[in-house]
């Protein structure tokens, strides 16, 4: 049985991640930030771990507590705990921006750091990523996310490089719109730290958060959650994984934009779609 740990199984893609590895003979140690959460994983037979990555000592208690629960072996990491804060740039202060990075960021690049003696005593192991299509376009009023997610794609590129002569290998998963609880969570970010009574943004305000208080999905060519667990476990099992592997049709079409179009024509294309996701 191989032991792999799973970030941010609390709802959506790690919780369905964790399900269906376990059912797949994986020994999954699935974490939430959450006590609550972490109880409910409990009581459904899953191994877990309670870990805030905003929090530094969280981490490393995680993973000390990981080191003796595996006696130090472990085949992957699938890094997926984050958020999104919404809200236009000018609009979010330095810690709105420092709380986006420590969970999406810092954290995973911590774990990291602290898991890669794991994997470099048996010269193997997967390191896994999830990122988004937010990782390669950018769209109006998701600046901060953006920002996290193109810092991933950079240190994912980054590390595969500087394990190139390991057998340690760097995926990234990049998914379009999938369901989860992703928006509510974004919803309660942008009202936390953005005040859109008095911001020059508020007319476009009432249209994005429609969309986020919208029931069901909210963008078209939507998947389930398990479109990214087929991807997750053919990072884990080939024998020649990809470094990328986009994930729902938009994931797809804007990866083959970016390296066709213009700039200037790609950002008329994603301020079409914001316009129309905001009215």
């Amino acid at each position: 049985m191989r032991n792999v740990l799973i970030t941010g199984c609390s709802s959506g893609i790690g919780y369905c991640v964790a399900k269906g590895l376990r059912e797949r003979g994986y020994q999954v140690f699935a974490s939430a930030r959450k006590p609550e959460d972490v109880e409910k994983l409990e009581r459904e037979g899953f191994k877990t771990l309670q870990l805030d990555l905003a929090d530094p000592e969280s981490v490393q208690d995680a993973v000390y507590e990981l080191m003796l629960r595996t006696n130090s072996e472990l085949y992957a990491v699938f890094h997926n705990g984050a958020y999104g804060q919404a809200g236009a740039l000018e609009d979010l202060s330095r810690e709105a921006l420092e709380k986006q990075f420590a969970t999406n960021v810092f954290g995973w690049h911590q774990l990291t750091n602290m898991l890669l003696p794991l994997f470099r005593q048996r010269n193997e192991g997967r390191i896994i990523y999830n990122s988004s299509l937010l990782g390669y376009v950018a769209l109006p009023y998701r600046g901060a996310y953006n920002a996290s997610k193109y810092a991933i794609e950079g240190i994912a590129d980054t590390l595969r490089l500087e394990l190139v002569n390991t057998d340690i290998r760097v995926c990234l998963i990049e998914p379009g719109p999938i369901e989860s609880r992703f928006r509510a969570n974004a919803l309660q970010a942008l009202k936390q730290h953005v005040n859109i009574e008095r911001s020059p943004h508020r007319s476009s305000y009432e249209g994005t958060i429609r969309r986020l208080e919208k029931v069901g999905s909210a963008a078209p060519f939507t998947l389930p959650p398990e479109a990214v667990l087929t991807k997750v476990i053919h990072a884990l099992e080939s024998s020649n994984p990809k470094i990328r592997y986009p994930v729902t049709f938009p994931a797809h079409l804007f990866w083959a934009l970016r390296r066709l179009l213009p700039t200037k024509w790609l950002d008329r294309v994603l301020l079409k779609i914001s316009s129309e996701e905001t009215q």
